[in-house]
C-alpha cells in the first residue's frame, strides 16, 4: 500500500517535472528568433478586408500575400520590418518587437486610400461645326498600346524578326548535334550523292523553266 508520505513524494516529483518542462519550453521559445506573424489587413475608412496585399520583409523580400478575407500568416524574425503594399493604397510598415516571448504575434493593419494624379488633358472646340465630319473621318489618331502590341505580334512581323535574330546557344547546340550525328551515321562510308536523284532533277528542271539561271540585266 502507498503511504501518505510516498504519495506526497510522487506528487512533488511530478510537479517538479512539469515545472522543469515548462521552464525548458519557455527558454526554448525565448531562444528561437522566428515567430508566426498573423493578422488582418483592413481599409481605414470602412474596415473592409483587403485581399491580395503583398507582404515584404526588409531582409528576405516578398514573403506572402493576404487571402480573399484579408488574413495572412507568415514566418518572420524578431526585429524585422514588414511592409504591406497594395495598388491604390498607401504602403504601411510594421516592426516586429524583439522582446516577444511567445511564438505567435497578431496585428490588425489599416491601409488608407492613395490619391492617384492623372495627367492634364486639354479639350478645345473646333473653329467651325462643319469641320467636325472631316476631322472625324480624316483625323490622325495615334495607335494605342493595344494596337501597337497587336501589330508587333503579327505572324509576318514575327517572321521578319526571327530572320534577323541570331541563333541562340540552344539552337546552335542542336544544329551541331544533328551535324555530328549525320557524320557518324556515314562514318568510313561514302555519303549519298544526289546526282541521280529524280526529285532533285525535277526541281532543277522547274527552276530552269522559270528562268532562275538567267543572267539578270543590271539596272
Amino acid at each position: 500500500m502507498i503511504t501518505t508520505l510516498k504519495l506526497k513524494k510522487i506528487l512533488t516529483g511530478i510537479l517538479s517535472l512539469l515545472l522543469m518542462s515548462g521552464a525548458y519550453s519557455q527558454q526554448t521559445s525565448d531562444n528561437n528568433p522566428y515567430i508566426l506573424f498573423t493578422g488582418l489587413v483592413l481599409t481605414a475608412d470602412s474596415l473592409q478586408p483587403i485581399p491580395y496585399v503583398s507582404i515584404k520583409n526588409n531582409r528576405r523580400g516578398m514573403i506572402g500575400y493576404t487571402n480573399e478575407y484579408g488574413h495572412f500568416d507568415v514566418i518572420v524574425k524578431k526585429g524585422d520590418t514588414i511592409w504591406f503594399n497594395q495598388v491604390e493604397k498607401v504602403a504601411s510598415w510594421h516592426i516586429i518587437p524583439d522582446t516577444l516571448t511567445q511564438s505567435r504575434y497578431h496585428v490588425v493593419k489599416l491601409l488608407t486610400q492613395d490619391t492617384i494624379n492623372l495627367p492634364v488633358i486639354y479639350i478645345r472646340a473646333l473653329p467651325l461645326k462643319t469641320l467636325f465630319d472631316y476631322e472625324f473621318v480624316n483625323g490622325d489618331i495615334p495607335d494605342d498600346a493595344y494596337e501597337r502590341a497587336r501589330q508587333n505580334l503579327e505572324a509576318e512581323a514575327l517572321k521578319e524578326q526571327m530572320k534577323l535574330k541570331p541563333a541562340d546557344a540552344k539552337e546552335s547546340q542542336s544544329l551541331l548535334a544533328q551535324t555530328r550525328a549525320s557524320q557518324l551515321y556515314y562514318y568510313k562510308q561514302a555519303p549519298p550523292q544526289n546526282y541521280l536523284n529524280p526529285f532533285v532533277w525535277a526541281q532543277f528542271l522547274e527552276a530552269w523553266k522559270r528562268g532562275d539561271f538567267k543572267k539578270k540585266k543590271k539596272k
